[in-house]
């Protein structure tokens, strides 16, 4: 199959900023079939489905989606799978005449889309086996301070992600590189990334009513199902919970702590991964931030050119 003419859109903005709605609304208004490929680190785990926001049955049969609820929560998922299936979705989207629509707020899932993976050396077991004992003893923020006194850039892209970390360490332990210094392969299509935003008080606003409604809907009997699946506290911490306020809310499940300290301790970790996720988007993928009127009129034009 040949490569598309046109570069293959892709949508992004932090979390409960309205990407969803917007991807849906472009989808419906295209003219021509449209599918989401989903770059969530999260929602492709069957059953986190009220704490990651997962499209529900409506919006799934309105419009198609792909790598939504991918595996168990028991099995790992990392960015070189994620990129080996959403490239397939592409290719199968494009091969069937449709048009393909990438969806999501996970910064080093686009970016391995639009620029490649790291071409990192496989992983060794005993170097693995020996950072996960240092990081279950000493804590990942140790590790990532390690890495910060010899590489500032390097400790930023981690992202305060546990498991980016616990690899980051293994790859310096085997060639006294970061995986940050290695090239990365060739991306299997061109992207045009479209990224917006809110301003600061109403995107806040809005994540704390998201997290007051998924509250209300289930979201601690949902982190308690998980807990029962897959220990939270083993180390290195598995990657479903590093999904954001899972650990907060079983917390809440548990009677550990309080509705309100539980819902302002999510609101105040989700705004900081925004300015996390915000800081990736300008930085490492070169995206200008607009609003979201502009951020639609752009997308709705890119789903309608000719390809």
């Amino acid at each position: 199959m040949s490569a598309p003419r046109l570069p293959v859109p892709i949508l992004s903005a932090p979390t409960a900023a309205g990407k969803s709605a917007l991807a849906l609304q472009a989808a419906r208004q295209a003219g021509s079939p449209v599918e989401l490929v989903s770059a969530d680190a999260f929602t492709v785990y069957r059953g986190l489905d009220i704490g990651t926001a997962k499209p529900g049955p409506a919006d799934l049969a309105a419009v198609r989606h792909h790598l939504i609820d991918v595996v168990d929560v028991e099995s790992e998922y990392d960015v070189a799978r994620f990129t080996r299936d959403a490239e397939a979705a592409i290719a199968d989207i494009l091969a069937r005449g449709h048009r393909p629509l990438v969806v999501g707020g996970t910064g080093f899932y686009l970016q391995a889309l639009m620029h490649g993976l790291p071409l990192t050396p496989p992983a060794d077991p005993a170097v693995r086996e020996a950072v996960a004992a240092e990081m279950a003893g000493r804590g990942w923020e140790a590790l990532l301070a390690d890495i910060e006194a010899r590489d500032p850039a390097e400790a930023e892209r981690m992202q305060r992600n546990p498991r980016r970390i616990a690899r980051a360490t293994e790859v310096h332990r085997m060639t006294g590189r970061y995986p940050g210094t290695f090239g990365r392969s060739a991306p299997a299509f061109r992207y045009d990334l479209i990224a917006f935003t809110l301003e600061p008080d109403a995107l806040a606003r809005r994540q704390a009513g998201r997290i007051a409604a998924m509250l209300d809907a289930g979201w601690p009997g949902e982190a308690r199902w998980l807990a029962s699946r897959v220990a939270p506290d083993r180390q290195p911490r598995p990657t479903v919970w590093q999904a954001l306020g899972y650990r907060d809310v079983l917390d809440l499940a548990l009677g550990r702590r309080s509705r309100e300290a539980v819902q302002d301790a999510v609101a105040l970790a989700t705004r900081q991964y925004t300015k996390r996720q915000l800081t990736f988007l300008r930085t490492q993928l070169g995206a200008a931030l607009l609003g979201p009127a502009d951020a639609g009129e752009r997308l709705g034009a890119r789903l309608t050119a000719n390809r």
